[in-house]
């Protein structure tokens, strides 16, 4: 365990809690649950695993960099499965508070009439292609910082986006909001109130519709999106991750990253994949899992170099400092390595 860092106790931390509440919880809504259990714990024994083998042996630079951006991946799989998880607290969905709350505060469906008011293919493209944009801002991001010499940057990278990712993804088990696309769904055992209908049909424009974007979102959406992971938009929320550390550590870009991500937030509201209350939610979640990442990450970062620290330098009373005075370790350590005169 000494080995573990603060993603990899985040990231098994958030395995065995969903593990949990699908033990407890899964009664009849989740007929699959003994499947799901099973794919929690193997993860938790494949990643304690790869973590061990890693600590124990010189391994291959493949498998070091496996061990470092393994939650990535995760993250996809993570995101899925919320929309199994959703209904274990809920029955249905959320939205027709939303939908009504939308309609209060700006007098129509800003997700339902944005598309069908600036319908032209160029703004279209420019929209889902920032939308699009998403994935490749965070796996990019992210490789850049991996491939640098400076590990530490990936570590503080990869350990803020994972706690934003957890965070937002237990939200939806609890709180499942799909967003404007539900008009279309439907809502299960709820009729729409026809003051929340939009004005026009509902059906994209086909000039929206030949953007080329549009029709590679709506592949992904109709095959690896969640339903009722809207509230609030991860999307938003872990974009404004990037655009935070492209301003730490990658400043040559940080200005592309920060205009893409305005064009982002317009997009989920545009692209009807969400109520610009999960746009203001995901900014609050933002500021909010942000700054309480990097807290988090560097007080178990200090503490674990401490450890390290007090092991190499030796002495029981090393160790009991170590947990709570890291520049105390670091100074009789260094006061154990002067010669005396």
């Amino acid at each position: 365990m000494n080995r573990y860092t603060f993603v990899d106790y985040a990231t098994q931390g958030y395995v065995a809690v969903v593990g949990l509440l699908i033990l407890f919880f899964h009664g009849a809504r989740l007929p699959a649950w003994p499947w799901l259990l099973l794919a929690h714990g193997t993860t938790l024994f494949l990643i304690h695993g790869l973590i061990r083998f890693c600590a124990r042996s010189s391994p291959a630079a493949l498998l070091e960099r496996l061990r470092q951006y393994y939650p990535i991946p995760l993250f996809a799989l993570f995101y899925r499965e919320t929309g199994e998880l959703n209904q274990l607290f809920q029955t249905g969905y959320l939205d027709l508070h939303f939908l009504r709350l939308e309609q209060s505060w700006f007098g129509l469906q800003p997700g339902l009439e944005l598309m069908k008011r600036f319908p032209a293919t160029w703004l279209a493209e420019l929209l889902f292609g920032a939308y699009f944009s998403y994935y490749l801002m965070i796996a990019g991001a992210g490789l850049v910082l991996l491939l640098r010499r400076d590990r530490r940057q990936f570590a503080h990278y990869i350990a803020v986006v994972s706690f934003t990712f957890y965070v937002c993804y237990l939200i939806y088990i609890f709180m499942p909001v799909v967003g404007p696309r539900i008009v279309f769904l439907g809502l299960p055992g709820q009729v729409l109130p026809p003051e929340c209908l939009p004005v026009r049909s509902f059906a994209p424009p086909d000039s929206a519709q030949h953007a080329v974007f549009f029709r590679i979102m709506e592949w992904i959406y109709d095959h690896f999106e969640a339903a009722g992971a809207a509230f609030p938009s991860s999307h938003v929320a872990v974009v404004i991750c990037t655009v935070y550390f492209s301003f730490l550590y990658l400043r040559r870009i940080r200005h592309l990253f920060l205009t893409v991500t305005g064009l982002l937030c317009i997009a989920t509201v545009y692209g009807r994949y969400h109520y610009v209350v999960d746009v203001a939610a995901g900014m609050f979640a933002a500021g909010v899992l942000i700054p309480l990442g990097n807290r988090l990450y560097f007080n178990f970062e200090n503490r674990s170099r401490a450890r390290r620290l007090a092991e190499e330098a030796g002495g029981a009373g090393l160790a009991v400092l170590s947990a709570d005075s890291p520049a105390a370790v670091a100074r009789l350590k260094q006061s154990r390595q002067t010669p005396r005169s």
